[in-house]
């Protein structure tokens, strides 16, 4: 294994043909600006590198990633500016437009952004130990990263409603069921079965690759980018109800909102 460096919480690392993309934030691997520029610039490192075929997401420590910190930095915390994109939310697209298969290996919680970074994966291997959750709705909070739009084409309609619509935190078997996970093993088999799935992929012809996924994905940085504009616009003004004050008031308190609808 080669080592590329570490900059803003993301290491980089290359193993033959896979890059490995590592989030190391301890202990919550919280999602902001910064870390998902990174996960960017490394991602857009692969797709410039023709002896790199596919990636490997994955994270250090008992949570793949809690989702951003809305409490203390919140990323979406300006909502709309007038012409402008949110940044945050324009790096968050910009991962879904990757042209090499990326396989995310997932512990622990993947929640709110976190699930959204597992979303950007072509294949969820899953620790016994993952919890996925779209958490948004027990905050008095919009769902964001493009969830809203690319939830459902993992795992279909109804079961993104469910999600979006009750913050449940769906454990590894079921989310197997539900093809959010495409395997789950134990934790200490999380890294080799996620990279022996990532060498399996960049066996076969890299270019002949590419060209099925992205016939399959379509212009999902497209779909993204539509949604997180709406996603941001909902984000803005439920920022200023009662209830997202609660929201966050309750997280930091570890305790479940009391909301009002105001």
């Amino acid at each position: 294994m080669t080592g590329m460096g570490m900059a803003d919480g993301a290491a980089v690392d290359r193993d033959g043909a896979v890059m490995i993309v590592t989030i190391d934030r301890p202990p919550s691997n919280f999602a902001d600006l910064a870390l998902i520029e990174a996960i960017g610039r490394a991602f857009a490192q692969a797709d410039a590198d023709p002896a790199v075929r596919t990636i490997l997401l994955r994270a250090e420590g008992r949570v793949f990633c809690a989702g951003a910190d809305l409490v203390s930095d919140n990323p979406v915390r300006d909502g709309v500016v007038e012409g402008a994109r949110n940044p945050f939310y324009v790096a968050a697209a910009n991962l879904f437009g990757v042209r090499k298969p990326v396989i995310a290996a997932v512990q622990g919680a993947a929640v709110g952004a976190g699930l959204g970074l597992a979303l950007v994966a072509d294949f969820r291997v899953a620790s016994t130990s993952a919890k996925f959750a779209a958490n948004f709705v027990q905050l008095g909070f919009h769902p964001g990263f493009g969830i809203s739009a690319v939830l459902e084409r993992v795992v279909g309609k109804q079961r993104a409603l469910l999600m979006n619509l009750t913050g449940r935190r769906i454990r590894a078997e079921e989310a197997a069921a539900w093809g959010l996970a495409d395997k789950v093993v134990a934790p200490e088999a999380l890294d080799a079965e996620a990279m022996a799935l990532a060498q399996e992929i960049a066996a076969a012809a890299p270019l002949a690759v590419q060209a099925t996924r992205a016939t399959t994905r379509g212009d999902l940085m497209a779909l993204v980018e539509a949604a997180t504009d709406r996603e941001l616009s909902e984000q803005a003004v439920l920022q200023q109800t009662e209830d997202f004050a609660e929201g966050v008031r309750a997280v930091n308190e570890r305790r479940p909102g009391r909301f009002v609808g105001r």
